[in-house]
């Protein structure tokens, strides 16, 4: 927000706007240093690249698993264990992973607000590492305990790692950078799914004597980001407006950004920590509260609810079925498998590319509308597959089709939007919400899928299928563009629909007056470029 003296037809509080400097031509775009290269790749290689990994690592072991917990079961109580004692310790292995993502998930706000940013990412890989060595010891030790606990303790670095990186990668990025720096986080995920596949292959480690290998990789990446993160600065709006160390800021926009002047970015910081000087690091109940972010948050609850109810998981659950009824072997399921974790990486880094000249809002309605298409195809090939030896083939390719659609937009985006619909006191609590329903969510899809499918059968993905087109039509009318606007323009988008005044005169003035010059000041009148 720029802010200059008038010096033509001078009237009592005259308050103009003008056309913002990031609108303007002449100014020259930033180009992506390395060091946000560096910042982004590392902090999603030990955070949400785990988390992906571990989606797809018990797949391929899960028989193995379940042979040593009878195993385990002989050797203590001399009988073998019954079936249903199996599918409970096998369910509880699972599902756990998300009841972890949940806890992780409530403590983002306190981590992020004692250690930072940054700190909280560094602290995370310790939960990795413990995680790696319970997992990976697990068959040694002869307890199918330390398996259930290590996936758990994942479940928590996960849940941190989802809230903390989108919410680090945010507040280093400029802002015409915002949308792909923030699809690291996707990418990542996309990418640790895949290698997940790829080592869980029987000619790597997906055989019974090297299944705990799967998850002592666990520890590689955390170990990586351990030894490169120290080096790379903290948020600089962290550091301003949380810790007051202008310093600090200064020097972090300088290695982010690439350029000794900053002072702009510094401003723009200021700007927003004055309009919040009189407050708090906000509480979740505060910001459920305000009636000025009504929208916002419930915009993150709909973005991060379909997120996790859109059906993927559903997708990962009649792949192999529908290949082995296209005719493929058993033995070569899994390579054909692998083509789904290209696609997806692929759709992600592609999405991560053009989501700055396309914008969020149309790649997320996209994503959403074409799921819901391709789910409608399949839903029809899947109850035509027994009577024509070509329909698996198509439903196989309407299965890749939903993959890309999700991560061209739905996969990533909600965790850009989440750091981009708030304004620093808030963001923290927003992570927070949107981690709490992204797990319940999660949850609820694993616990009540198999039900459902059951029931319906292959009219499951009808569920889907509305979900996606609620979320793209709410998306429509209620999510503005938030591409290479400022957090403050972002929060000005939604003040209509909140019912809030679009300009708070007294704000206004006394940021005139802090960034201003001293006839501002004395005078009170003031030009104020209000942006978009």
């Amino acid at each position: 927000m720029e802010m200059r003296e008038q010096t033509e037809d001078p009237e009592p509080n005259n308050i103009e706007s003008t056309e913002p400097d990031h609108k303007k031509s002449t100014e020259k775009p930033q180009r992506i240093t390395a060091c946000l290269v560096n910042a982004a790749f590392f902090g999603a290689l030990g955070s949400s690249y785990l988390y992906g990994y571990n989606l797809s690592v018990v797949n391929a072991p899960a028989l193995y698993i379940k042979t040593f917990y009878n195993q385990t079961w002989m050797e203590r109580y001399g009988e073998p264990i019954g079936a249903d004692m199996v599918t409970m310790l096998w369910s509880i292995t699972v599902s756990i992973f998300a009841i972890g993502g949940l806890l992780g998930a409530l403590c983002v706000t306190l981590l992020t607000k004692l250690i930072g940013r940054k700190g909280t990412l560094l602290l995370n890989n310790g939960f990795a590492v413990i995680a790696a060595l319970l997992l990976a010891l697990g068959e040694k030790a002869r307890s199918f305990e330390m398996l259930i606990i290590g996936r758990f303790v994942m479940g928590v670095d996960s849940g941190i790692a989802l809230s903390a990186l989108p919410m680090y990668l945010g507040e280093i990025s400029p802002r015409h950078m915002r949308g792909s720096i923030g699809q690291f986080n996707s990418i990542l995920i996309c990418l640790g799914v895949f290698t997940g596949q790829v080592l869980g292959l029987p000619e790597l480690l997906g055989q019974e004597s090297r299944w705990n290998f799967l998850f002592a990789f666990l520890a590689l990446p955390a170990l990586l980001q351990l030894c490169v993160l120290p080096f790379l600065p903290e948020s600089p709006r962290f550091l301003l407006m949380e810790r007051r160390d202008e310093a600090g800021a200064e020097k972090a926009f300088r290695a982010f950004l690439g350029k000794k002047d900053v002072s702009k970015e510094l401003e723009e910081v200021h700007a927003e920590g004055w309009a919040q000087n009189t407050l708090h690091m906000a509480s979740v109940t505060e910001l459920l509260l305000n009636p000025a972010l009504r929208w916002q948050v419930i915009t993150v609850i709909v973005t991060m609810a379909c997120y996790q109810l859109c059906g993927l998981n559903a997708i990962w659950y009649y792949t192999n079925g529908i290949l082995r009824d296209s005719g493929f072997a058993e033995n070569v399921i899994p390579y054909i498998v692998l083509s789904t974790g290209g696609i997806e990486t692929l759709a992600a880094v592609v999405s991560g590319l053009v989501i700055e000249r396309i914008g969020r809002r149309p790649l997320l309605i996209f994503g959403f509308s074409a799921m819901a298409f391709f789910f409608g195809l399949l839903t029809v090939f899947l109850n035509f597959q027994d009577q024509y030896t070509w329909m698996p083939y198509l439903s196989f390719t309407c299965i890749l089709a939903v993959i890309a659609s999700f991560c061209s937009g739905p996969g990533g985006i909600p965790f850009v939007l989440t750091g981009e619909l708030f304004e620093q006191s808030y963001r923290p609590a927003a992570f927070m919400i949107a981690g709490i329903v992204n797990w319940v969510a999660n949850f609820a899809v694993g616990l009540l899928f198999p039900f459902m499918q059951e029931s319906l059968q292959t009219y499951a993905f009808l569920v889907f299928l509305v979900v996606c087109v609620l979320g793209a039509v709410y998306l429509y009318f209620i999510l503005p563009e938030t591409k290479n606007k400022t957090f403050m323009d972002i929060s000005q988008s939604f003040a209509k629909i909140n019912k809030v005044p679009l300009v708070n005169k007294e704000i206004e003035n006394e940021l005139a007056i802090k960034a201003g010059s001293k006839e501002v000041e004395e005078n009170g009148k003031v030009i104020i470029d209000e942006g978009p």
